[in-house]
């Protein structure tokens, strides 16, 4: 009785094991999948890698450069990332958190925030200081794709 018993509860540990294996890959594949909704369109850059990417870039950059306490810079964050998405495969749109880096700001001159700046090759072409209205934005991208 007691071999039966042990063997019984070897089996029900089996089983235990092979569901929560089962719910552990159930729940990866949903966080992955919830992962992959929440990948930006838009990269995040800072003073060390700025350069790199911006400079390096085929395609038009457009730089929002904003901080968390901004109220404009949060009210555009939504149209910013509409836009990106919308052009992801012909422009590099990219964030600049102006309270976490200092240098690429002071480089660009940038005392009012938000402020979108048009890069193109490496240079400076456009830029637009203050919050604007989602077809402003998008008809400059179209101005200088």
């Amino acid at each position: 009785m007691i071999k039966m018993s042990e063997e019984y509860d070897k089996e029900l540990e089996k089983i235990k094991l092979k569901k929560l294996k089962e719910l552990i890959s159930r729940e990866r594949n949903i966080i992955k999948k919830e992962e992959m909704k929440m990948e930006k369109s838009y990269i995040e850059l800072g003073d060390e890698n700025f350069d790199s990417i911006v400079n390096t870039s085929k395609k038009l950059v457009v730089v929002d450069f904003w901080a968390p306490w901004c109220g404009p810079c949060l009210m555009m964050a939504p149209i910013f990332e509409r836009l990106a998405e919308k052009y992801k495969e012909k422009v590099l749109m990219a964030k600049v958190n102006v309270d976490e880096n200092i240098i690429i700001p002071q480089r660009f001159n940038i005392y009012g925030i938000p402020t979108f700046v048009f890069i193109k090759d490496g240079k400076e072409i456009k830029r637009i200081i203050g919050a604007v209205r989602e077809e402003i934005l998008e008809k400059e991208i179209l101005n200088n794709l």
